[in-house]
């Protein structure tokens, strides 16, 4: 099953724990649908990576309606970007991941394999995949991006061994993964994005990653991006938690906190915020809000 799915059915389950309140969240996505199709940013602008969001938040809310006209407008929006050949690597998969969420047979094959041809511009020298064409390393982000987008489009990942190997070199000192080797300290979303990789190519994964993540505890809640954050922010949450969950490590001992915590970025527009420094909801935030949720609904 692809990141994408996995995320999906996870967050499937927030509806537990939202109740009524899952409708609030379905208004909130629908209000920041673009005239003519996909959705919009924290501006008001039609964009691509929030469109990917938003999309799937619809998916598992069941709320998404392929035969809805804005559907059918955004198909026809999508389509006007073809293959991706003027997208960076993060906007290219964003595109893999909003068709994902449409009928299959809305996407032409040639379409779908122009797309995946263009991950190549982007494949590092050892095997992975960077933001930066002809990079000599790949990161664990453009790495986990190029796996996830592959499964998005349903086509094979060119020798996803020597991905695989490329993410060994990123390993921080302290037991983490980081998006530069040679780092002393990892990164949570970077950490995250490794194990998740690895997991999809059937790689195994060193012992006390667990432990590594739940070093990333906040005592009011949540996981924070890296040992010396100020703050925890549901980003980290979300990933975290889809980890520890991955790798079976214990964490439910904590999630009266984690929900008390997931609740005070709740906003009553039905929407999560990204973190207590965080003053406005997006879809983006809303998905994660929704992993996180649904982690914490079992």
């Amino acid at each position: 099953m692809s990141q994408r799915l996995q995320m999906l059915q996870v967050a499937r389950l927030a509806r537990r724990s939202l109740g009524d309140a899952a409708d609030l969240v379905t208004t909130f996505l629908h209000g920041t649908a673009a005239e003519g199709g996909g959705y919009v940013n924290r501006g008001g602008r039609r964009d691509l990576y929030y469109s990917s969001f938003a999309l799937d938040a619809l998916v598992a809310l069941d709320a998404l309606d392929p035969q809805a006209p804005h559907m059918v407008a955004t198909r026809q929006w999508l389509g006007e970007y073809g293959t991706g050949d003027s997208l960076d690597l993060v906007h290219r998969c964003c595109l893999a991941r909003a068709w994902a969420s449409q009928p299959a047979a809305t996407l032409a094959d040639g379409i779908r394999e122009g797309i995946a041809a263009g991950f190549l511009k982007h494949r590092s020298a050892d095997g992975g995949y960077a933001s930066r064409r002809n990079a000599s390393r790949g990161t664990a982000y453009g790495s986990f991006l190029a796996v996830n987008a592959h499964a998005d489009l349903k086509l094979p990942l060119p020798e996803p061994e020597r991905l695989a190997d490329s993410l060994g070199a990123l390993r921080s000192a302290d037991g983490g993964w980081s998006n530069e080797p040679g780092q002393a300290e990892g990164s949570t979303t970077a950490t995250a994005a490794a194990v998740a990789t690895l997991r999809s190519l059937d790689r195994p994964l060193p012992a006390g990653v667990g432990d590594w993540f739940l070093e990333r505890w906040h005592p009011a809640g949540g996981f924070c991006a890296a040992p010396d954050a100020p703050l925890p922010d549901l980003l980290s949450t979300a990933v975290t938690l889809h980890a520890l969950d991955a790798l079976n490590t214990p964490w439910r001992d904590r999630r009266e906190t984690v929900l008390d915590f997931l609740d005070s970025l709740w906003t009553n527009v039905g929407a999560f915020h990204g973190s207590w420094a965080d003053d406005e909801p997006d879809a983006e935030y809303t998905f994660y809000g929704l992993v996180a949720l649904g982690h914490a609904s079992v």
